[in-house]
């Protein structure tokens, strides 16, 4: 028999999916998406603590960019795809044409060979959305100021217009430790980034996978584990992992805890080493037991932090 998923939302108990089970979930960011195949891990983990959901998954990413990049590259209208005009596409083609014709444009070729595609199947790929996405990369540091805050209310008026539900993933770029940690970092800074998602959140009705208080909460219980890659910039497999422990949380409002799923592959590897990461590491992660057991508990305590921000 189908039976439904509820989850805990701002002012009331809101159906994840009525009455079925299957759900169609669009993740919109950049490599901190991409890195680890993300949307994969999420899938896997929803589907092993949910044997009867099939999780789909589909995701539009733009190495670098952030939301307000995405808009004028056209991915609004993947999240409206269910009710956007052709003429709305063939317009964010014709200007995505004029601004392909500057080299200095390296991501405008690539939207508009997304947007032409999306032309292209117009008339069968109607389908609405019942969980969107929407990752922050840099732009959720100036507070109320903050581009994020200014764009994700956009994507989350359409979303909700079709009946899906947001969630924002919030990600921490400016405080990953690429070593063991010898004292804590200040949460201050933390904090006030927090609070200031929380009210976003309570103000567009969305949930949030809240990385920069896992990530302080992963430095305070457990600083001998490094958080990203000592020759890359980005998040380490630990640290994908937590993220998506916690988007599982923010989905399902319900503990990762007890999930099998013990391991994450990056998609950079070292030169030509395929089976090598970044650092020289094997390329697959394999957490051992008591690895796993933490970062999934430290990923429901993060989120749970970000609740009691908003006061719920």
């Amino acid at each position: 028999m189908k039976h439904t998923f509820y989850l805990l939302s701002l002012l009331f108990l809101l159906p994840l999916q009525a009455n079925s089970e299957e759900l169609n979930v669009l993740f919109i960011g950049n490599s901190y998406t991409a890195r680890h195949n993300l949307a994969t891990v999420v899938k896997d983990m929803a589907e092993a603590g949910n044997p009867s959901l099939t999780f789909n998954t589909t995701s539009v990413i733009y190495g670098g960019r952030t939301l307000k990049d995405h808009w004028r590259l056209g991915t609004q209208h993947i999240v409206n795809q269910h009710s956007v005009t052709k003429e709305e596409i063939e317009a964010t083609v014709k200007s995505l044409k004029e601004t392909s014709k500057y080299p200095k444009d390296r991501y405008a070729p690539a939207g508009l060979k997304r947007q032409s595609a999306l032309l292209k199947t117009f008339h069968s790929n109607r389908d609405k959305w019942d969980i969107i996405v929407l990752q922050s990369y840099r732009d959720d540091l100036d507070g109320e100021d903050s581009f994020y805050m200014q764009y994700a209310p956009k994507y989350a008026e359409l979303a909700k217009a079709q009946g899906a539900r947001v969630i924002l993933y919030v990600t921490s770029p400016t405080t990953q430790n690429a070593e063991p940690l010898t004292s804590t970092p200040d949460k201050k800074p933390i904090l006030k980034k927090s609070k200031s998602i929380a009210k976003l959140a309570n103000r567009i009705g969305a949930d949030a996978a809240p990385m920069a208080l896992v990530a302080h909460r992963s430095q305070t219980q457990r600083p001998d584990l490094p958080l990203r890659f000592i020759n890359d910039a980005h998040l380490n497999q630990t640290l994908s992992y937590m993220s998506a422990c916690t988007l599982y949380a923010a989905i399902f409002d319900r503990s990762p805890q007890g999930l099998p799923i013990n391991e994450v592959t990056d998609i950079r590897f070292l030169e030509n080493d395929r089976t090598k990461d970044r650092d020289g590491l094997p390329i697959t992660k394999v957490f051992s037991e008591k690895d796993r057991a933490d970062l999934q508990r430290i990923a429901w305590e993060g989120y749970e932090e970000f609740q009691s921000l908003r006061g719920n």
